[in-house]
């Protein structure tokens, strides 16, 4: 029983560690990191903060797609949160994914 608590640990960190590798070059692309970063509050919310508020609803994927896309303000304080038309929807849906995988 412990080898897989202990296998399933080294997986879960295994595939977090790839998300962030493939979507740390594209949000540096598409100026996330001008707002935000992964451990700490800038401009808008850690994106650790994002994945931890998010965790368990299933609806969250959907919903931070469309707040990414068309903006948005009131979640995290008053400071809206631009929209992002010109980011690709696959870059916003990796983008997403990538966020809510953090722990």
């Amino acid at each position: 029983m412990m080898k897989k608590i202990l296998l399933a640990s080294v997986l879960s960190g295994a595939l977090i560690a790839p998300a962030m590798a493939d979507i740390k070059p594209m949000a540096t692309k598409d100026g996330c990191f001008a707002c935000h970063t992964i451990d700490t509050k800038l401009v808008g919310p850690a994106w650790k903060d994002v994945a931890k508020k998010y965790k368990g609803d299933k609806t969250a994927e959907a919903k931070l797609i469309a707040k990414v896309k068309n903006g948005g303000s009131g979640v995290w304080g008053q400071v809206p949160m631009p929209p992002n038309s010109m980011v690709s929807d696959a870059d916003v849906k990796t983008l997403v994914k990538g966020i809510l995988a953090l722990k």
